[in-house]
């Protein structure tokens, strides 16, 4: 069976789809992240009750991020092409999809960092204004420190996502292992390729999903 799968297969071709995917998820985690946690930090302290509470714009960023999350990800990739031209040059390739791919997950990611920091302890906010701390003292030495668990699991499951999103934009020319699965395994009807990159999606999740795992456990024990 695995001599089967293995047999005719361009491993160069497969070695750099596996690179392109390896860089357009580090590229979109990082950037998405790099955007979302602040957004998401806005998104909580602007919310009802809280230090910066403005219900007017609490209520229409909420509405452009939960807008932003309901575009379909294969419908993203088509409307950003001019815009992802503008920005990269180019709207094919690994390099072609990562501003939709970052659109696509920054506003998922923004929600699950505001829900991790609705976990903090109120009470332990109110003592540190009652004693003078400002808004960045406040994020810095309590908000952050208290939720960064949910921070790395919040990343492990954009990252999850994000795999999924690298496989779809093969269908457009993306690069990585869904557009090796469209050319060879569904174009060229090799059948052993379109195996062989579900069994390394699959494993690519599941490190993922156990590197999240450690630190995690990592940072609840520290």
């Amino acid at each position: 069976m695995l001599q089967h799968i293995l047999m005719d297969i361009d491993w160069g071709e497969v070695n750099q789809a596996i690179f392109d995917t390896l860089f357009m998820l580090g590229v979109s985690v990082f950037f998405s992240a790099l955007i979302g946690i602040p957004l998401g930090i806005i998104l909580y302290l602007t919310d009802k009750g809280q230090i910066l509470q403005n219900k007017v714009f609490y209520v229409v960023f909420s509405f452009v991020i939960n807008l932003l999350r309901s575009i379909p990800f294969i419908i993203l990739l088509i409307i950003m092409m001019p815009l992802t031209i503008m920005l990269v040059g180019t709207s094919l390739g690994a390099k072609g999809v990562i501003p939709p791919l970052i659109v696509g997950a920054f506003p998922f990611f923004t929600r699950l960092v505001e829900n991790s920091l609705k976990e903090v302890d109120r009470g332990v906010l109110d003592m540190a204004k009652s004693y003078g701390a400002t808004t960045w003292q406040i994020i810095r030495h309590i908000l952050l420190p208290e939720v960064m668990p949910g921070i790395i699991a919040s990343i492990t499951i954009t990252a999850i996502t994000l795999v999924s999103y690298t496989a779809m934009a093969g269908t457009v020319g993306g690069g990585g292992l869904g557009d090796l699965a469209i050319r060879y395994g569904y174009q060229r009807f090799q059948t052993n390729v379109m195996v062989l990159t579900v069994i390394l999606l699959v494993v690519l999740v599941q490190l993922i999903q156990f590197i999240g795992d450690k630190l995690v456990n990592h940072m609840r024990k520290h």
